[in-house]
């Protein structure tokens, strides 16, 4: 039984509605309805304002208003917890997201009631040399300042030296994030529910330009060459910390560091076909 939704807020997209929705169901329940200060505080409503420790700690269900990246951002604030993040989506169409506004109501009373399945997500992570522990749900981009030179890498798996990669940047993506930085540097699309990683160079100036498919019990370490140019590094698509030459880390899998809400709805390939204009050859039709 669902005591307490927290909500997780795009930073533009107009959620009102949305949110409204949720505290009128909130309120015939005896749910409480939680968001973070600077998020709930710019919309006229109820929501109870509190730290994300706390945000996280005490919801039930946590309810992601936006797109693809405001879900991402909603599990890496619940990584590690059971609570299960619902994307309901306020734009384009996302891999993420579960539902539109309108759905609001049926899929909270069917979550309540548990009639809805929970999808296990799965993360990487590393240790930044200057910045701290960072976790990607989609994917950790090693990318080339622009002007700077290339992404010069050496790629090593569970300590064995694989490759060295001059590129606009090397990424190691989750299969969740298979279909977003990774696909556009030609990576595979992977099933949401395969257990592994990838590294994939993106505008590759080397003989070998492949993505490379990781075991999750695997680890690659990334070892930032002499000859490279100062490098950003992009966690789920954000700026997190700058690796120099001579710098390296080490990327490990985190199995089951999230859980979204699964309602039968959709599935991952009817969303990747739409998302991803897939159609079939013109030979063929």
């Amino acid at each position: 039984m669902v005591n307490t939704v927290g909500l997780v807020l795009h930073p533009r997209r107009d959620s009102k509605e949305a949110i409204d929705t949720i505290i009128e169901w909130a309120r015939g329940r005896g749910v409480t309805v939680v968001g973070l200060p600077e998020e709930v505080g710019r919309i006229d409503c109820s929501a109870l304002p509190v730290g994300p420790a706390e945000l996280a700690a005490r919801s039930d269900l946590m309810v992601s208003l936006g797109g693809d990246g405001t879900m991402l951002r909603a599990m890496r604030l619940i990584a590690g917890l059971p609570t299960p993040v619902l994307g309901v989506n306020l734009g384009k169409l996302g891999f993420l997201a579960e539902i539109d506004v309108e759905e609001l109501p049926p899929a909270l009373t069917a979550i309540d009631a548990h009639e809805h399945f929970v999808e296990a997500r799965m993360a990487v992570r590393t240790l930044l040399p200057d910045d701290g522990e960072v976790l990607a749900f989609n994917d950790i981009a090693l990318v080339r300042h622009p002007g700077d030179g290339m992404a010069a890498v050496a790629v090593s798996v569970a300590g064995h030296p694989f490759v060295r990669l001059a590129a606009d940047a090397v990424i190691v993506a989750t299969s969740t994030g298979s279909t977003a930085y990774s696909f556009s540097a030609g990576g595979p699309i992977v099933s949401p529910n395969v257990e592994g990683f990838l590294v994939v160079p993106a505008a590759a100036h080397s003989t070998f330009n492949r993505a490379l498919v990781l075991s999750a019990d695997e680890e690659v370490t990334l070892e930032v060459l002499p000859t490279s140019g100062h490098i950003a590094v992009e966690v789920d698509g954000t700026i997190a910390g700058h690796l120099s030459p001579g710098h390296r880390i080490t990327v490990t899998a985190v199995r089951a560091a999230a859980r979204v809400v699964r309602l039968g709805s959709t599935s991952f390939y009817e969303r990747a076909r739409r998302k991803l204009r897939v159609n079939g050859s013109a030979e063929v039709d």
